[in-house]
């Protein structure tokens, strides 16, 4: 039988990496689930204490690997290798937060008439995590940790387009000594693997990053099993400046809120929604801002942005470009390779495509709003609510408007939307669930609850 691979193309140059993964069949896929259900009953039964020390092991020995992985992603992805370190370090920090969890898995005993009841936290069973090109190392990390933790088993499938690094994680688990099975890596087509992690009635529970459109079909085919389902989608985030703020500072750092990884990721802020008494100052800013952004070859130190992902995602993004007023640009190499300049339009018109949908690249819109109540209902204008910002000097304001604004993570003068120790998630069809913080082990497992008769 010839074995079926997807080419990888190193973004940065356009050129085939030589490594390029077997895709697993549907016969794979179900054998992988099976390993994984038959090592369950093993993993469960762990000692918490054992358990932490083995995710411990696994952060030290990602550690130990933390610049291969990095340089695998700069190649694999074309993200700038100090991106990519961070990523890799991600991996590393969330293992080491979740090896807390196994001990910490607390139950509860409830007042009750007639006796004592307890309740507990108890693992699923195989979960699948279904990850996606453009973070690929922190979303599988962000899945894995957490349901480890809680002593469930994993399969996980990386996408097409960025396996090296899962496959290498997952590789790097065993050395570690977590227990064959335990934690699986299958690379193969979302039609097939993923899908085979929907249907699968050993897989209780399915988490999902990527589109809307297919995280709706995941849900539904979950629906059928009243299986468990976590889902982290689009994003089509507002940035909102206020003219009380510091203008110059607001305009420096909105570069690095929408241009990192080319764009690629949901918690973009690809909408920037700014006052009208400070719109021209902060439009004259931003340009010289995005000016001075190095997109230059990721493995550069120096670069802030890198290529596209592949040339559909360039082609795709630059089809909303060429519709759009572009008010400026900044640079991009001329050579081989995915690159697309980081570009800035001007917004008066809330209905057009490049306002309302989610680019995925390197492309932000810009609109001016008058007063605090436009701003909110701008920003909410949308069927999306993952993260966004809210840039303004008064205390007051800034909590009136994050309390009004739809949506699932935000920052108050600032653009951070993930830390490992908070939880993450969206509103409206950005998600459903929460990854993240001290709560996620609990979402991998069954509360049971025993009463005891006196």
């Amino acid at each position: 039988m010839t074995l079926q691979t997807h080419p990888l193309i190193n973004p940065a140059t356009g050129e085939e990496i030589d490594s390029s993964p077997a895709l697993a069949t549907l016969d794979d896929a179900d054998a992988a689930i099976q390993r994984a259900h038959d090592a369950f009953p093993a993993w469960r039964d762990v000692a918490p204490g054992e358990r932490a020390r083995l995710l411990r092991a696994f952060a030290a020995v990602v550690d130990e690997h933390l610049e291969e992985l990095a340089r695998l992603e700069v190649l694999n992805a074309g993200h700038t290798i100090g991106n990519a370190r961070w990523e890799a370090g991600n991996v590393r920090d969330c293992l080491n937060y979740y090896s807390a969890a196994p001990e910490r898995l607390f139950g509860r005993q409830i007042p009750v008439a007639g006796g004592t009841d307890l309740t507990f936290h108890e693992p699923l069973g195989v979960v699948g995590i279904i990850v996606p090109w453009n973070f690929p190392m922190p979303i599988a990390a962000w899945g894995f940790a957490p349901a480890l933790a809680a002593g469930n088993t994993v399969v996980l499938k990386p996408a097409e387009l960025t396996p090296l690094t899962a496959i290498r994680i997952g590789e790097l688990a065993r050395l570690a000594g977590i227990p064959e099975g335990v934690l699986t890596v299958v690379p193969g087509r979302g039609s097939v693997v993923g899908q085979r992690f929907v249907t699968h009635p050993l897989v209780r529970k399915v988490c999902f990053t990527g589109s809307t459109a297919v995280g709706k079909q995941i849900m539904a085919g979950c629906a059928d099993q009243v299986k468990r389902v976590t889902l982290e989608l689009g994003g089509k985030s507002a940035n909102i400046v206020f003219a009380d703020t510091d203008v110059a500072a607001a305009a420096a750092s909105a570069p690095y809120a929408v241009f990192d990884n080319a764009g690629q990721d949901c918690c973009a802020r690809s909408r920037i929604l700014v006052q009208r008494s400070a719109y021209d100052e902060f439009v004259g800013r931003l340009e010289t801002a995005v000016r001075a952004l190095r997109v230059i070859d990721p493995a550069d130190e120096q670069s802030e942005m890198g290529p596209m992902v592949s040339a559909g995602q360039r082609d795709a993004v630059q089809a909303y470009v060429d519709g759009a007023s572009v008010a400026f640009t900044g640079s991009a190499p001329d050579g081989p390779g995915w690159w697309l300049p980081p570009t800035v339009v001007e917004s008066t018109d809330t209905s057009e495509p490049i306002w309302r949908e989610e680019v995925f690249g390197p492309v932000v819109a810009v609109m001016a709003f008058d007063d605090e109540d436009e701003a909110v209902a701008l920003a909410n204008d949308s069927d999306y609510g993952l993260s966004g910002s809210i840039f303004t000097s008064d205390v007051g304001r800034a909590l009136r408007v994050a309390r009004r604004v739809e949506a699932g993570n935000l920052s108050v003068n600032s653009h951070s939307s993930v830390r490992y120790w908070t939880p993450f998630g969206g509103y409206k069809q950005s998600g459903l669930g929460r990854e993240l913080g001290p709560d996620a082990p609990d979402a991998f497992t069954e509360e049971k609850n025993v009463f005891i008769a006196h």
